[in-house]
């Protein structure tokens, strides 16, 4: 299950979704968010699956890595869909039993739900396959940087991010190590009532977090040797620079936008 989390990982490669700005695709991510909160019909939602699948076949991602990625959100997604199927009480009776009603509304909302956050965890994956964690630092930190007058630390809180996601698939490789350690001592992690299961999970964290803290304290003293200090007078290797590209796909994804407005404002 843990070598299914695929978030964080970087696809490197040349196609066209590559070779777009990092600030116009976290641009066009925001509006893809909002669009997708603004769905409210089949023809909304099947005018942003298909961006989605345009995207993913212009970026040359495999749809097996989506997929896979999806694999440990499956139980968030069918608690939120239980939930949204149980407790909307809107449309038709369509099956009673006891204390269970499922009425029309609720299996819509429900479905509505599932597909909303399928749609919105693909996109944010396309975005960090597509995107190296430094350009997405670089990103970040361009577009908040008139905070900087507020006295907003930008720089510390891209650098943050950047190193969040960076870890995340050698914190996940650390604990398929530690897990595989202790199942060849004979620790069971599958057997057991759920209390069972957490206290067993025990042996795992104490010294995935030990590894963790261990990381981070050699990850500062290297920066510390080098002479870090911040985002004042720090210069880039790669300058970003928006291209003709770049003012294309904001266009289409303002487009997306007006077009899941319209079709939400006339109720189609």
């Amino acid at each position: 299950m843990l070598k299914d989390i695929t978030l964080g990982q970087f696809f490197p490669g040349k196609t066209v979704i590559h070779r777009l700005d990092p600030r116009t695709k976290l641009l066009i991510l925001i509006l893809y968010i909002v669009a997708l909160f603004l769905a409210k019909s089949y023809l909304s939602y099947a005018l942003m699956l298909v961006f989605l699948v345009t995207v993913t076949l212009l970026g040359h991602i495999p749809f097996k890595s989506m997929t896979r990625g999806l694999k440990p959100m499956l139980i968030f997604i069918l608690f939120t869909a239980v939930l949204n199927l149980f407790y909307t009480k809107s449309g038709r009776l369509l099956f009673e039993w006891k204390f269970i009603h499922i009425y029309s509304g609720g299996v819509r909302t429900a479905f509505f739900m599932v597909l909303r956050i399928l749609l919105l965890i693909c996109g944010t994956f396309l975005l960090t396959y597509t995107t190296s964690p430094i350009a997405l630092t670089d990103a970040l930190e361009r577009l908040l940087n008139p905070l900087k007058k507020l006295h907003v630390p930008v720089h510390e809180l891209a650098m943050m991010m950047c190193i969040a996601l960076r870890f995340i698939p050698t914190l996940i490789e650390e604990t398929d190590k530690i897990i595989s350690a202790q199942k060849a001592r004979g620790a069971d992690f599958e057997t057991g009532n759920l209390l069972r299961r957490a206290k067993a999970l025990v042996p795992i964290l104490v010294p995935l977090f030990v590894s963790a803290f261990r990381r981070a304290d050699e990850l500062a003293t290297a920066m510390e040797c080098r002479c870090y200090h911040g985002g004042d007078g720090r210069t880039r290797l790669k300058v970003l620079r928006y291209a003709k590209l770049d003012y294309l796909a904001f266009l289409i994804g303002l487009a997306l936008l007006a077009a899941v407005i319209v079709l939400r404002h006339f109720g189609l």
